[in-house]
């Protein structure tokens, strides 16, 4: 071959070599551009399951929640002690308010099926779950709540909830053995998710003895969509209620706490986990 024609055959060899190294890099580029981001692990929330569905000492955090709640009502019930509240309250019936999920029903399972599918909290499995009517109650709250109805305490079962969801509520509350529990007094949310408007039209009927919860939402509208200095500042500043009017069970799968690290933003779970470790507190 002459070298004139050698030169112009190498050149049109590299060059078609070129083009579809770069066709198929641009192809390639394409193809990951479009491909969703592989989801991020929900490993995170496994010991928190656990330690829900496995330890004892859950059980324990859960049932002393109870036993305190009982030794207020009973201290409540004491006549010597109508004398100290207000003229207007003296002769109210009594109430107690309650949230459902993490309070008085366990959904554990739930929590645990999402984790094992790696699939995010989401309405369609949250209705199928709630559909089931499988939810177990927590350590004590049957016990305690069913007292309470004895002595004609009403109980107000206060959910966020769907409203779609309340004859299933009602069901699975039942099956477990809780009394009293009707379309009166198991109020789901309607239109919005603070809790504030339910509590106050209870308040207009009843005098509120104690108010429980597994999330500081469950107890007054101070606490919604703050920041972490913020809800740590009026924990503080509501110190004496705790234990007395206010009373926690134990809840680390999720809640307004984890809410609160993200500045209650729409993230994604990549960007959670990075927001998650960000928090952490180091030596």
């Amino acid at each position: 071959m002459r070298p004139k024609n050698y030169l112009l055959s190498a050149g049109l060899l590299l060059s078609t070599v070129l083009s579809v190294y770069f066709a198929g890099s641009s192809v390639a580029q394409q193809q990951q551009a479009t491909q969703p981001a592989p989801a991020a692990s929900l490993e995170y929330q496994v010991a928190a399951i656990l330690y829900q569905q496995k330890a004892a000492e859950y059980r324990a955090l859960a049932y002393q929640a109870f036993n305190l709640a009982r030794w207020q009502l009973d201290a409540d019930l004491d006549k010597k002690n109508e004398k100290k509240l207000p003229k207007d309250q003296r002769k109210m019936p009594r109430a107690i308010v309650v949230d459902v999920d993490e309070t008085v029903l366990d959904n554990s399972p739930a929590q645990a099926y999402g984790v094992k599918n790696n699939i995010p909290f989401n309405q369609k499995d949250w209705y199928a779950w709630g559909e089931m009517r499988k939810a177990k109650a927590i350590p004590g709250a049957v016990e305690f709540l069913n007292y309470a109805v004895s002595k004609g305490v009403k109980v107000f079962y206060v959910t966020n909830r769907d409203e779609v969801q309340k004859q299933a509520t009602i069901d699975n509350l039942k099956s477990v053995g809780f009394n009293d529990v009707g379309p009166d007094n198991v109020m789901l949310r309607q239109t919005e998710s603070t809790k504030e408007p339910r509590r106050k039209a209870i308040e207009a009927k009843h005098r509120i003895v104690l108010l429980m919860g597994d999330n500081l939402d469950d107890f007054s509208d101070a606490f919604e969509r703050k920041d972490i200095a913020a809800r740590f500042a009026e924990t503080d500043r509501v110190r004496d209620l705790w234990g007395k009017k206010f009373i926690v069970l134990p809840n680390a799968m999720y809640g307004t706490w984890e809410n609160a690290i993200y500045n209650y933003g729409r993230l994604t779970e990549q960007q959670k986990a990075e927001w998650r470790a960000a928090a952490l507190e180091l030596p």
